[in-house]
């Protein structure tokens, strides 16, 4: 294999980092409404701070000043005074533009192997959706456990690393693939947290997602179809957890994100919806477990594991308690500046009309909600990050749940380090125990 350029491949590691989680009542409104609720004033003076430059070019400002600063399904806007209503609403029309492929029959679990390992009892389990190969995941939970525990849904991340799923936040044995190790050092402070939550005296259910780990595309599925070197680097898949031949693989599913996106989008489904429908069968999984309080399920992740907590969180109320960190900006980030550095795997289009991004996981208020953020991060701008947690918490303080809603910003790049897991730990056991 043809030796990689070390600079080249820090920027494609950086575009890459996370690059990296029904029924639906047709909706309408009077666009010219919303200005019975913002100044006309107001819109200009904001449109006319944009940047004269953005990663589109001269176009940038403009698509900015398509949205509007209070979406006509904000909460934020006066005109909802209801919050049950206004909930309805908001999540019939998020719902319908997920749109999610039809949620499949609770599929049989198969327990693979069970052992115990750091202090805890662990399942190996696997389970067939009606699509692609078999999910594998794994459970832990402290051993000797008797009685019912509160969960945790942990959602791996993204991180360019689509050859492996649930294995980057869960340590099984000592026998760690050194790729994993380097993730974690750079990303975890070198700690498993699924391992160091479930210590607390949680259940905690970690699942390979769509197009990771054991839900990845095969090499072997799309050989001989013309889009991209896939005989060349299908040559090294005898002996897949080779690290050059890993590599080689994130770097071959990276350049397939925007293929699979647009046949995503050509099957009237999007990424998030995917997501969410198999994050939903993994909660599923989970609540329907004997050793598990079903009132007591958390939720939480880094990066890509954040973007799935945006929309579980937000579109499911069996999510009792959701920590989202190093996933939180808005729309507008994304349109001037940031969408270079996400997968393709963030956006659902024309939800932005109606929801600026942080919105989406405010539909779960009042329920708790923790988002944490890292002041050097290169995947988004503080001023929007910022702006994020203003536009939460000024739904949460209109819902009456301020103390419901906490960001926390640190400093340092894109990570979830022990400092983070710490406060999000507490976080889960101040809500869930």
């Amino acid at each position: 294999m043809k030796p990689e350029n070390p600079e080249e491949n820090n920027e494609r590691r950086e575009f890459l980092k996370t690059s990296l989680t029904a029924m639906a009542i047709p909706f309408s409104f009077n666009v010219n409404a919303i200005s019975n609720f913002i100044p006309m004033e107001n819109i200009v003076s904001e449109n006319a701070q944009l940047p004269d430059k953005s990663i589109i070019g001269d176009y940038g400002s403009w698509a900015a000043s398509l949205l509007k600063p209070v979406p006509p399904l904000s909460f934020r806007d006066p005109k909802w005074k209801d919050l049950t209503a206004w909930k309805k609403e908001a999540y019939e029309k998020a719902q319908e533009l997920i749109a999610s492929p039809p949620k499949s029959p609770l599929p049989k679990v198969t327990v693979d192997k069970k052992y115990i390992y750091d202090g805890l009892e662990i399942e190996e389990i696997s389970w067939q959706l009606p699509y692609g190969r078999k999910t594998q995941a794994v459970v832990l939970k402290p051993q000797g456990a008797t009685k019912p525990l509160p969960a945790i849904l942990g959602l791996h991340d993204h991180g360019g690393k689509k050859y492996f799923g649930y294995r980057k936040i869960v340590k099984t044995s000592d026998d760690q693939h050194p790729l994993l190790v380097e993730h974690r050092n750079s990303d975890y402070s070198g700690i498993p947290w699924a391992n160091e939550v479930a210590k607390r005296g949680y259940v905690v259910l970690v699942h390979d997602t769509f197009t990771f780990g054991s839900r990845r595309v095969m090499y072997e599925d799309v050989a001989g179809l013309d889009w991209g070197d896939v005989s060349t680097a299908g040559k090294s898949d005898k002996d897949p957890e080779k690290s050059e031949n890993i590599e080689a693989y994130n770097q071959w599913s990276g350049a397939h994100e925007h293929v699979m996106s647009k046949s995503l989008f050509s099957a009237g489904t999007t990424w998030p919806g995917v997501f969410l429908a198999e994050d939903q069968i993994a909660l599923d999984i989970l609540e329907q477990r004997q050793d598990v309080d079903p009132q007591r399920i958390g939720c939480g992740g880094l990066s890509g594991g954040g973007l799935r907590t945006v929309y579980l969180g937000g579109m499911d109320p069996r999510v009792k308690c959701a920590v989202c960190v190093g996933f939180m900006t808005t729309w507008t980030d994304l349109i001037l500046t940031k969408s270079v550095t996400h997968t393709w795997m963030t956006y659902t289009p024309l939800l932005p009309k109606y929801l600026d991004f942080p919105e989406i996981l405010g539909l779960r208020v009042p329920l708790p909600t923790l988002v944490q953020n890292n002041n050097q991060d290169e995947l988004y701008t503080l001023p929007e990050m910022k702006k994020a947690d203003k536009v939460l918490g000024d739904v949460y303080a209109k819902a009456g749940a301020k103390d419901k809603y906490l960001a926390k910003f640190y400093d340092g790049q894109h990570k979830f380090d022990a400092a983070m897991q710490k406060d999000a730990f507490d976080w889960f056991d101040k809500w869930l125990k």
